[in-house]
């Protein structure tokens, strides 16, 4: 069975730092592109950045840009999203997502989804 874990949320405070963790099985996870998203109440689910486990390209859409690194190991089959510098503007939901395809930012093109892990940043 194709699982995906996140952990590594919780609440800090502005301009602290959170590594999410993305536990892979049940697939080839050197085929398999990985995909950080994250959704706010009343807002859609947004891109935040990805990872080709194939070539090693990765992507960060602009308000990630420079505060997180996304990263893959492969003998754990765990992609990390390291973030920096967080801000308010980050809380939100934050989910994993696979598919066998590099799709930076459509969320709607990702074939497997964890559960979630809440990040909050607030003073």
């Amino acid at each position: 069975e194709v699982q995906l874990v996140e952990s590594g949320g919780g609440l800090v405070q502005p301009g602290g730092s959170l590594r999410l963790s993305c536990a892979a099985s049940g697939f080839t996870f050197g085929d398999y592109a990985i995909g950080w998203f994250r959704q706010a109440p009343g807002k859609e689910r947004e891109g935040v950045s990805c990872i080709s486990n194939r070539d090693g390209t990765t992507y960060y859409a602009d308000p990630a840009l420079g505060r997180f690194t996304i990263s893959s190991d492969h003998s754990k089959n765990t992609v990390y999203l390291q973030m920096n510098s967080l801000k308010p503007e980050d809380t939100a939901v934050y989910y994993c997502a696979a598919d066998q395809n590099f799709y930076p930012i459509l969320a709607s093109e990702y074939d497997y989804w964890g559960q979630g892990t809440q990040v909050t940043v607030s003073s």
